[in-house]
């Protein structure tokens, strides 16, 4: 089973690749390049890339997507009500009971049931922090990316033709795969 993480270390940020429980470390340059921002935006392509095959395709047998994100973002669309009761983090379960799935380039949109009334949802991909689909025990997990990160990210993805350049997607499955674990969260002091 191959696993990905990202490890930021003090001065020599590495990706840290999980294949069959052995970890194999591959070094980055400490240049201008935000890896694991990279990391992040190319794994949610993998959230986009499933949520518009379950447009095409329905949703096969058990699968069904627990999507947690970001309510307190301003380029977040939810009921009122829901941006009150949820103020800073809501969970929706794409299952059974969801209509009008629409995937954009930037988000997607979605109606669900909340008591007895149908309700529209416009979530950003970069306001997701979690998505899983239980039923073949495989999750990601992310760290939220700020609009203005996130153009950072874009204006160094553009061809000289102003066209996006593909994006891998990188799958983990049978894996909850966290970034924050793999991150140093102390600093060496130097002598």
């Amino acid at each position: 089973m191959a696993g990905f993480g990202v490890h930021l270390a003090t001065e020599a940020p590495h990706i840290l690749i999980k294949h069959n429980g052995i970890f194999i470390e591959v070094g980055m340059s400490n240049g201008n390049f935000k890896y694991d921002m990279m990391v992040e935006e190319a794994l949610k392509g993998v959230v986009a890339k499933v949520l518009k095959q379950a447009v095409t395709e329905g949703l096969p047998g058990e699968h069904h997507f627990y999507i947690t994100f970001k309510t307190n973002r301003s380029d977040v669309d939810i009921p009122l009500f829901l941006k009150e009761r949820y103020s800073d983090e809501m969970t929706i379960v794409l299952e059974h009971q969801f209509w009008d799935l629409k995937i954009h380039e930037n988000e997607f949109e979605v109606a669900l049931s909340f008591n007895d009334k149908k309700e529209r949802l416009l979530i950003p991909f970069n306001a997701i922090t979690a998505f899983s689909d239980p039923s073949v025990k495989f999750g990601l997990q992310f760290q939220e990316i700020k609009v203005t990160e996130l153009e950072n990210i874009d204006s160094r993805s553009i061809e000289k033709d102003g066209s996006k350049k593909q994006e891998k997607n990188i799958t983990s499955p049978g894996e909850i795969v966290s970034l924050d674990k793999f991150r140093n969260k102390h600093t060496n002091k130097k002598l």
